[in-house]
């Protein structure tokens, strides 16, 4: 199965951590967040992916081909005109049964659930509200339609962003259908309308449940998915230079870190080779070298190489800063 990830935003709602850091490279929870779903979609049966890059995607290209050993290929979408031409980017290394994820989302699914239906099959989450997302329309164990956004509530099981693709050959000519007509929707070629035309063309997609979904593409949804990987277990503590501090579970602390006369936790993550002295931190992420004396801080995120010296109650600092008060 073939894994296509497409990560080629330029991540704005987070900046200014974005500026020098493609938004899925941001640490949450002790590793990248590109790099919690590689090693998700891998351990359920991915042995190879194609990953769409944009933005610094040399630094995307770098980290995977230094962390990995799958069989990846490395697709440019050189134009930002919505998900189905990412997708459509990436169509020439379509080989095999896809499983599509958004660069951005974490998620808590069973992938063979989708894999034994044996069909093509989408993620699906029951929500209160539908007109903020896609949405299925289901009857008798089969997707009869997909409605984006719908103004008149129709169904509520929403789309969150997983694709399972059987039928890659037939997605190939769907997303070629809607380039070569212009079929847009809010002038974006969008990945549902690709489905739909498989859909009206004879695909017979079905849905699998996903249990938790997290987005990351904003300052409040990273620190929640930060929240979630923890509370999982994936967090760390190990080898760090810990003095007359504490450390409230759940939390990471990076390799050779160095935390002096401090409270950490719970939901912190401090990156590798950051110093925190003479503060208490908590649900804040610290990026790799920063450092951080006599704050107390909480809902924040200190980008790598920052220092910060002071008070602060809740902050977004980029790479790189020096603040002092």
């Amino acid at each position: 199965m073939r894994a296509i990830i497409p990560v080629a935003g330029l991540g704005t709602r987070l900046r200014p951590h974005t500026h020098n850091t493609p938004k899925v490279l941001l640490n949450v929870a002790g590793k990248p967040i590109l790099a919690h779903i590689l090693d998700e979609l891998i351990e359920q049966g991915c042995d190879k992916a194609t990953i769409i890059t944009g933005y610094l995607g040399n630094m995307v290209e770098q980290y995977v081909t230094d962390n990995y050993s799958i069989q990846v290929d490395f697709v440019e979408q050189q134009e930002m005109l919505g998900l189905g031409h990412a997708i459509w980017c990436a169509r020439e290394t379509f080989d095999d049964e896809l499983m599509i994820i958004l660069g951005d989302t974490i998620f808590d699914a069973d992938l063979s659930l989708a894999k034994n239906s044996g069909v093509n099959s989408l993620g699906v989450k029951y929500v209160e509200d539908p007109r903020r997302f896609g949405v299925v329309v289901e009857a008798e164990g089969r997707i009869q339609k997909l409605v984006e956004k719908p103004d008149t509530p129709i169904s509520n099981k929403a789309i969150v962003g997983i694709y399972y693709i059987k039928d890659f050959v037939q997605l190939r000519e769907s997303l070629d259908h809607i380039l070569d007509n212009n079929i847009k929707t809010k002038n974006e070629y969008q990945l549902t309308d690709a489905l739909q035309h498989m859909i009206e063309t004879g695909a017979h997609f079905t849905t699998f449940p996903v249990e938790g979904w997290h987005d990351c593409g904003k300052q409040e949804t990273v620190l929640a998915t930060n929240k979630f990987l923890l509370d999982r277990g994936s967090g760390s503590t190990s080898r760090i230079l810990l003095e007359n501090s504490i450390i409230i579970q759940p939390c990471h602390i990076g390799e050779g870190a160095k935390i002096n006369n401090s409270v950490i936790g719970p939901y912190a993550t401090v990156a590798e080779d950051s110093e925190v002295s003479d503060s208490i931190i908590r649900n804040t992420i610290i990026g790799s070298g920063a450092i951080v004396e006599q704050v107390v801080i909480e809902g924040s995120l200190i980008g790598s190489r920052a220092r910060l010296l002071g008070s602060f109650s809740s902050l977004s600092i980029g790479d790189s800063s020096d603040i002092q008060l």
